[in-house]
């Protein structure tokens, strides 16, 4: 729903699910980040000249201090967005609550496969985060036969459909290009909103950007 905003991204390392498509294993399973001082963190923040704020991951609710870095980032005045797979409740400071629910087209193979099945989706989890902060429900898809899974998933939990994202899955601007059509035509018939992935039509999918 940001979509071109100036934002400062703060991306948190670590994961509980094992997403077969994840574009940052660096910062969820194999997390290359380094240990860094909440007030440090804080002052490289304030030092950017966005007034937004996105705290990311990996999967930022799991992290030990992810309260108090969002009431800090508040006390900066800035405006937050938390991305969340929302399997995980924290108390945070957060003005956007950018969910997004992982379909069965996350699941991978092998030995994870059984524990991210098991974990991708919480209802009871989603419905409190949506009761408790504004939010917009982002979902990634890879085939039109996804749609079914996202109405079970709106009529189960009493979603705004006017807050449904739907983002193509992919790492280049050829791969979303594919996809977007059939998307689109998805969001014009069920009143959902799209959303491109702006920094890899940008810059492609350079960490860092």
């Amino acid at each position: 729903m940001l979509a071109g905003a100036p934002s400062a991204f703060v991306r948190l390392s670590g994961c509980n699910l094992r997403c077969c498509w994840c574009d940052t294993p660096y910062a969820s399973w194999r997390p290359e980040g380094e240990a860094r001082r909440l007030e440090e963190i804080l002052a490289e923040v304030g030092g950017y000249r966005a007034s937004r704020v996105v705290v990311t991951g990996g999967e930022p609710m799991m992290a030990p201090q992810i309260g108090d870095l969002t009431r800090g980032l508040k006390d900066l005045g800035l405006h937050i967005t938390i991305e969340t797979a929302g399997t995980v409740y924290a108390n945070v400071a957060c003005d956007l609550m950018s969910i997004s629910p992982k379909l069965a087209n996350s699941t991978p193979s092998g030995s994870w496969a059984a524990q991210h099945e098991r974990l991708r989706y919480q209802p009871p989890i989603l419905r409190r985060i949506m009761g408790e902060y504004e939010y917009q429900l982002k979902f990634v898809l890879c085939e039109p036969c996804d749609l079914a899974e996202i109405k079970r998933i709106l009529n189960e939990t009493a979603a705004d459909p006017t807050r449904v994202v739907l983002m193509a899955e992919g790492t280049t601007a050829g791969a979303i290009r594919q996809r977007a059509p059939w998307i689109a035509e998805i969001c014009k018939r069920e009143g959902f909103l799209y959303s491109p992935r702006l920094h890899i039509d940008l810059w492609g999918n350079q960490r860092g950007r």
